[in-house]
């Protein structure tokens, strides 16, 4: 895979200037593609990075899934640390990384846990990127202890909080954390999952720059879900939240 010849950055791209970020192709430059199930689109990684971080400076993804925010790292010239409490995210994010560019980042990739990002120091983070499950609505392994794409929700935002802490403790003063999170629903009803994580990243000291409302499109069950929505009378959920906090 290092040999093969990529292109590595989206055609005509814009930084977003306003807080809804619609974005109807994914994104498929260097080894972004879409076939992690629930990963963000690099859009939005490479729209933080840009937005809040400097060349050289050190970014976190605490959740690396299949890499995304460490390949913008990496392409972008950002240093990063990546973690991932499930083995199969880091092995799959090390493939995606082997490819050449100029001016690379330096990034690591461990398999860690972000409640208590054990091994990095106090105010030793330039920037946070975070996309965590959203609860278990989708689960990414079948039995991993502490993997939080297991827990429900009430028994979620505990453990939120606890990585929001841990966030806190590493982050650099004065520097930001961006959390992508949605809602869900539960018998006929909306959880309002985002905003309730949000409130655990406020209780444990961060303040608030930016909710942005992040669109979204080609969700694969969309023509499921569509028919489902008139007989049963519910609209569906098509945006997310990027919250952008501040330490």
């Amino acid at each position: 895979m290092a040999n093969k010849k990529y292109l590595l950055e989206p055609e005509n791209f814009e930084l977003e200037t306003n807080t809804v970020w619609s974005f109807k192709k994914r994104g498929n430059w260097a080894t972004h593609d879409a076939k992690y199930r629930g990963n963000w689109s690099p859009f939005i990684p490479r729209n933080i990075i840009l937005r809040y971080s400097n060349p050289g400076d050190l970014i976190l993804d605490p959740f690396i899934g299949s890499g995304t925010t460490l390949v913008e790292a990496k392409l972008l010239g950002r240093n990063g640390i990546g973690l991932d409490i499930n083995p199969d995210a880091t092995k799959l994010t090390r493939k995606h990384l082997k490819f050449e560019c100029e001016n690379p980042g330096r990034v690591v990739v461990r398999q860690g846990d972000a409640r208590d990002l054990k091994g990095i120091a106090d105010n030793s983070i330039d920037l946070i990127a975070a996309h965590p499950p959203y609860a278990n609505i989708i689960q990414y392994s079948e039995d991993l202890a502490g993997d939080l794409s297991h827990f429900q929700v009430k028994d979620f935002l505990p453990e939120i909080k606890k990585v929001a802490d841990a966030c806190f403790r590493v982050l650099k003063k004065d520097k930001f954390c961006a959390v992508l999170m949605g809602d869900t629903r539960q018998k006929g009803c909306v959880i309002p999952l985002g905003f309730q994580v949000m409130q655990q990243f406020l209780s444990v000291g961060f303040t608030l720059k930016e909710i942005i409302i992040k669109e979204q499109h080609n969700c694969k069950v969309t023509g499921y879900w569509k028919t489902n929505s008139i007989k049963y009378n519910f609209l569906l959920l098509a945006h997310e939240y990027l919250f952008i906090f501040k330490k």
